[in-house]
């Protein structure tokens, strides 16, 4: 058998796969630690009071959700530049090590706690990520060219890594943010995105020429592989009006998001006038979303019919994703809000016992296993790779004594607060948890169709802020305050990852499916323009939790997010026999 160029990677294998995707693996887990992590506070020391022991800056909770709205959708829409740059300029993997030095600047000018630094923090931030994000699951997917019967698994592996690093960080970063002081969070997260880079970067060994800046391909290859793509398909050029209106959605989108924090955090009016009673920011998303469709309504029909109406249904896809992680996200937005103010924290005698001995179990588990992992890539590395081995160890040695000392201080306390992040964890812990059996239901001959896949997962979220909605009932109008059950919590955060198994994985696995793969590029920008829309949109609506609580009552505000999701799942059960013919023989 002809031996594959990417064969050398299986030589030294860690649990039956290649080094370099364990190194990948922690790589991952320690941006995504500095990402959760740093998520995880940044809403609460935002609206934080400004008086007790550990102060935060007393924003509304319309600013503070504004400006994380506008990270969290630049955060989906920078990759697609840094994905760009990398494919031709710079390769993959000097894009990681960039985007990983400028989020660990970023996390230090966080930790510095004043404005200025807060927003420029938050630039390098997303600057950075544009760099990382896309660029990891690129070096993935050459590493495995040609051993497509391994990739599946080389994913599962990858993305344990990614809820390992969100569990760890929102529960160190939180716990330190709360319990010792914000910068101390904010820092935390920096310092082990330093290290996730220094790691990374001292394992180029085991990567042999992979992820190198790309080789120019000459004119004559250029034109020769033109000629071959234009005498199979009839393309479909983009006209002058088809720029026109990409340059209109570029323009209002932008103005949008700079305008929508401005005008809460500041009191900035870059613009300052109402048409027809809609304020300067909501006009310009409006002009965005508009002209944005008008832009598919008139591509799409140009395709061939099956080109044509398998991107029909990915566009409906599309649109279901958006209001899913509108309301999904209202995790790092409201939820937290909700947490902190209307939720009973405060366990006493047996009940602060169990407590401690749950999250005790549910913090040493995890991390002995990754451990486990770290020896594993050790034993097989070390002599290679020893000072990337070296700086690794030293992190997690790191987190070892974080985690001793947290236990430490919570066993000797009579009474516990249980700290308003530790409730995020639940999402990283459920996927953990409950991933297994999702696959083997998908590999199973009752994988329902996508229109199903799409109704369960808006069902279930639903369902999970109906329990909220159930649980605040007798929350009085305008109350600033209550002491709500946590099960409401437990419960919401159990059926909001029970949906989003559901349809999460499902985008990027359509786009594979229905997608020529000349245009997987432009829909796969739509598909992370659909995911920063939604993240947008929830912190935009989640914003007004005040406003709405305060006219409404807070089960009110949670019925929306109940209401919504259930109806546009049923949406997607009714359009199931058109999504049928649309995709056109894809499962």
């Amino acid at each position: 058998m002809a031996e594959k160029a990417t064969d050398q990677f299986f030589k030294d294998k860690v649990l039956g796969h290649p080094a370099g995707l364990f190194v990948l693996f922690f790589t991952e887990m320690w941006e995504r630690f500095s990402y959760y992590g740093m998520r995880a506070i940044l809403v609460i020391f935002l609206t934080g009071s400004l008086l007790g022991e550990n102060p935060g800056w007393e924003w509304s909770s319309s600013a503070a959700l504004s400006l994380l709205g506008t990270y969290a959708m630049l955060v989906y829409l920078t990759p697609l530049l840094g994905g760009w740059l990398a494919d031709n300029k710079i390769g993959y993997r000097m894009a990681v090590v960039i985007g990983a030095l400028l989020m660990t600047i970023g996390h230090a000018s966080m930790a510095i706690e004043t404005p200025t630094f807060l927003y420029i923090g938050i630039a390098f931030l997303i600057i950075g990520n544009g760099f990382f994000k896309p660029n990891m699951t690129s070096i993935i997917s050459k590493m495995y060219e040609g051993h497509d019967d391994k990739k599946d698994g080389a994913y599962n592996i990858f993305y344990m890594g990614v809820n390992a690093g969100a569990f760890i960080g929102i529960m160190l970063c939180g716990w330190v943010g709360e319990k010792i002081g914000w910068s101390f969070g904010f820092g935390l997260a920096g310092i082990f995105m330093l290290l996730g880079m220094l790691q990374f970067y001292f394992a180029q060994p085991l990567f042999g020429n992979l992820g190198d800046k790309p080789v120019k391909a000459t004119v004559e290859e250029k034109t020769t592989t033109n000629d071959a793509l234009n005498s199979e398909i009839k393309l479909n050029h983009f006209s002058i009006l088809d720029y026109l209106l990409i340059g209109v959605f570029i323009v209002s989108a932008i103005i949008f998001i700079i305008n929508d924090p401005l005008s809460k955090i500041g009191d900035i009016q870059t613009f300052n006038f109402t048409i027809a009673g809609l304020s300067d920011s909501l006009f310009f998303a409006l002009l965005a979303a508009i002209s944005f469709i008008l832009l598919l309504l008139i591509r799409i029909p140009r395709y061939q019919p099956i080109e044509r109406d398998r991107m029909i249904a990915f566009s409906i896809f599309c649109i279901f994703t958006i209001f899913f992680w509108a309301a999904f996200e209202q995790a790092a937005g409201s939820l937290p809000i909700y947490t902190r103010d209307f939720t009973n924290r405060i366990l006493e005698g047996n009940a602060a016992t169990t407590f401690k001995i749950v999250d005790l179990i549910v913090t040493i588990v995890p991390l002995g296993v990754i451990t486990y992992v770290l020896f594993s890539l050790f034993r097989k590395t070390f002599n290679k790779i020893g000072l990337s081995n070296i700086i690794l160890g030293c992190s997690f040695i790191i987190v070892w004594v974080i985690v001793i000392y947290k236990v430490y201080i919570e066993f000797q306390s009579t009474e516990t607060e249980v700290p308003i992040t530790w409730f995020a964890i639940l999402n990283s812990l459920f996927i953990i948890m409950f991933a297994p059996l999702f696959t083997k239901w998908w590999d199973s001959k009752y994988n329902p169709p996508a229109s199903v896949k799409y109704f369960l997962g808006l069902f279930l979220l639903g369902v999970g802020f109906g329990f909220l909605a159930f649980g605040a009932k007798d929350v009085a109008l305008g109350a600033q305050t209550a002491s709500l059950s946590m099960a409401w919590l437990v419960f919401a955060y159990l059926f909001h990852t029970l949906g989003e198994m559901c349809l999460s994985p499902m985008g990027l696995s359509y786009l594979s499916k229905l997608i020529p793969a000349r245009m997987i590029a432009f829909m796969f920008g739509v598909y992370y323009l659909a995911i920063a829309i939604g993240n947008k949109l929830a912190h935009y609506v989640g914003g007004d939790i005040e406003k709405i609580t305060s006219e409404h009552g807070l089960s009110f505000f949670f019925l929306i997010f109940t209401l919504i999701p259930i109806g546009l799942g049923l949406v997607s059960l009714l359009l199931h026999p058109l999504l049928k013919k649309l995709m056109h023989g894809v499962r």
